[in-house]
């Protein structure tokens, strides 16, 4: 009831200009995280881009700042459709202005059209108990992307099933070349918020406003990997950003990208 409210509230708002100051101003505020169903993502998007809403936290659903517009960002999934993206796109369903991956129905990778070199990447996620995925970086539509690209672990690191797991496997790591720091994951079902930066061979990550790994991936592998694997993605220069299913259900929004 709550979620049909919300919707009604913005709505009204929406389409009558005359319903604006202080006290519908903060009925919004506080109806904004309840906003639900398929077209909560227009709505959202509309309420902020309207100045009807200020979002804190999180942003609202396929928005991008005034600030990171400014900068040069731009959505790379808006909450309503995977018009930007190319692969397995039936695994992934949109939902509450949300991908989430169904490996049930057809998991599997999902990339970006476009190929991207350097930039600044973020997005937000959201992890079922003990779920694995990644997010494939400068790779190929074919073949492994942790070895063919390069792959950055996307993991409930708690899950007990996962207790022995090497060092450079767990959330954040660049898989096989570089571990990242533990701890700072918010519980499966919490939303988290990451920041994949990169330019040349320099890389930092930064999960719920910590930097849990910065390096450089061809300093680290000048002497092999640290998994004694081949990695020949370390040297592509370009490639796409993907969602790589291991299986398991996971939330994905709020994508969105600044080339550097």
């Amino acid at each position: 009831m709550r979620g049909d409210a919300a919707n009604a509230l913005a709505r009204l708002a929406l389409g009558n200009n005359s319903i604006r100051g202080a006290k519908v101003s903060s009925s919004l505020e506080k109806a904004f995280p309840f906003l639900n169903g398929v077209d909560s993502a227009i709505l959202s998007r509309k309420l902020v881009e309207a100045d009807l809403v200020k979002p804190t936290g999180n942003i609202a659903i396929g928005v991008i700042t005034s600030e990171e517009k400014q900068a040069g960002f731009k959505v790379l999934f808006d909450g309503t459709n995977t018009n930007q993206w190319t692969g397995n796109t039936a695994g992934y369903l949109v939902e509450d202005g949300a991908l989430v991956v169904h490996p049930e129905i057809k998991g599997g990778n999902l990339y970006t059209k476009d190929e991207f070199g350097n930039f600044v990447y973020r997005f937000e996620f959201l992890l079922t108990p003990g779920a694995n995925n990644g997010i494939g970086i400068r790779a190929p539509l074919e073949g492994d992307a942790a070895y063919v690209g390069m792959e950055i672990q996307v993991l409930d690191n708690e899950a007990d099933k996962y207790k022995a797991l090497e060092k450079y496997q767990y959330h954040g790591s660049v898989y096989g070349v570089i571990p990242a720091r533990r701890g700072y994951l918010k519980s499966p079902g919490q939303w988290n918020t990451e920041e994949i930066s990169i330019k040349g061979s320099a890389i930092k990550v930064t999960l719920n406003g910590v930097v849990i790994l910065e390096g450089d991936i061809a300093e680290a592998s000048k002497n092999g990997t640290i998994d004694h694997k081949e990695h020949t993605g370390l040297l592509r220069p370009i490639g796409h950003i993907g969602f790589l299913g291991h299986g398991d259900v996971v939330k994905f929004r709020n994508m969105r990208i600044k080339p550097l």
